[in-house]
């Protein structure tokens, strides 16, 4: 979600060697370490309620040799509220420093380190940085895995009450009005459940966007402030919720979950002959248009065909 990146150090770096891995079968008397293999985990961190940290997610804090954090002071808070000591080098590493320090962290895995990336809430790369470093890595054949955890997309979906069987993330929806309707047309026919993220303060507009698009009626939820205290589900339809929006001071951080767009009734043949006509102009065979807008609309090819051959 919408975060203020810091470059503030706040812990010193750490000026131990790469991890040692005991080889299988050793007891304390076999052979001496050897540097294990460098390795990237993506760890995925609260979203609101410290206590849903994980033990490994406490693990790797305290054990990695570096930790990329997408908010160092973040981290910190993390860091001093589960009472614990992390050991590692701490570098941030955020959407606006990631493509330069993406290399210098692929360095360090390479040589034989663990890397944790943090963000500042929930699993790294889900709308928050992270892609690159795993695009990098994958590239260079270095080893990633993941301590999953909070998910703010899943947690949303679930409390909605709107169908979870299937269902697609959109993350923020374009700040500038003409971009947002751009993409929330290419969501027209969208049948999945909709989860996006927005700002307490572009709340209201995008509401309204969504209202002017799906219709007033669409079945939606906003989920607030999500495993906080203060934590809010209101759902209802597209209108009830910009009302709702209109009327109150919304804070914290937002997702918001949209129906997927209504099953449409296939209809007559008679009522796609249009269609088929208008793909006729754009210089496509009759038995073509008709195989195209049949398959489309789900009747039958036979009939449709008829159907057009009757209106000539």
């Amino acid at each position: 979600m919408d975060h203020e990146p810091s470059t503030s150090p706040i812990l010193p770096p750490d000026d131990r060697g790469p991890a040692d891995e005991v080889e299988a079968g050793s007891g304390q008397g076999g052979p001496a370490a050897v540097p294990g293999p460098g390795r990237i985990v993506l760890a995925a961190t609260p979203i609101g309620n410290v206590g849903d940290a994980s033990t490994r997610l406490i693990e790797l804090l305290t054990t990695a040799d570096i930790i990329a954090a997408e908010d160092t002071r973040r981290l910190h808070r993390l860091v001093q509220n589960l009472g614990i000591t992390v050991a590692g080098r701490i570098i941030s590493y955020h959407e606006h420093n990631e493509a330069a320090k993406t290399g210098e962290l692929l360095d360090q895995v390479r040589s034989g380190k663990t890397l944790a990336m943090v963000t500042d809430a929930g699993m790294p790369s889900v709308s928050d940085p992270g892609f690159r470093l795993v695009e990098g890595a994958v590239a260079a054949g270095l080893t990633v895995t993941a301590a999953p955890g909070p998910s703010a997309v899943l947690t949303a979906l679930a409390l909605s009450g709107l169908p979870t069987d299937r269902f697609c993330f959109e993350g923020f929806l374009p700040r500038k009005a003409g971009e947002r309707a751009s993409r929330l047309a290419d969501l027209d026919a969208e049948r999945r459940t909709m989860v996006f993220f927005e700002a307490p303060h572009r709340l209201e507009p995008m509401l309204r966007a969504l209202r002017e698009r799906f219709g007033a009626e669409r079945r939606a939820a906003v989920c607030r402030e999500l495993t906080k205290t203060y934590e809010e589900v209101i759902r209802g339809t597209l209108r009830e919720l910009l009302e709702w929006a209109e009327s109150n001071e919304v804070r914290g951080e937002i997702a918001v979950v949209v129906g997927g767009a209504p099953e449409q009734e296939p209809g007559t043949p008679e009522d796609h002959v249009a269609a088929v006509n208008g793909l006729i102009a754009q210089g496509i065979r009759l038995k073509e248009a008709v195989a195209a807008v049949a398959e489309d609309a789900r009747v039958s090819k036979r009939e449709l065909y008829s159907a057009v051959l009757s209106a000539r």
